[in-house]
């Protein structure tokens, strides 16, 4: 994966894409470059999409613990984001939010 940024829009179609094709731990990588190439305002939006990949790699090794603390960090980064009422380019943070949430305890 590069590790330069995509726009924003893009960013998200790849790591989408990776995920469908299995390749969580990619998407983290397409997602981390957004959010270090991004504005400080958007930091907790990517970071929380890119910590969901991360914990979905980690359900995927069986690692419970791991998958749980990333599920809960992303919601609650994800959350926060959703309080500035800033855009997050379609993404609905609400459902993401909720499905980290029913993640945790799950593998």
């Amino acid at each position: 994966m590069s590790e330069e940024a995509l726009p924003p829009q893009e960013t998200l179609d790849a790591a989408r894409e990776l995920v469908a094709a299995g390749r969580p731990f990619s998407a983290h990588e397409v997602l981390e470059a957004r959010w270090k190439a991004g504005p400080t305002e958007e930091r907790d939006l990517w970071q929380g999409v890119a910590q969901v990949c991360v914990a979905m790699t980690h359900a995927a090794r069986g690692n419970q613990v791991g998958a749980d603390r990333l599920f809960d960090r992303a919601a609650e980064r994800l959350s926060t984001f959703m309080r500035t009422g800033r855009s997050a380019y379609g993404l609905d943070l609400s459902v993401v939010v909720e499905h980290a949430r029913n993640h945790i305890g799950k593998l």
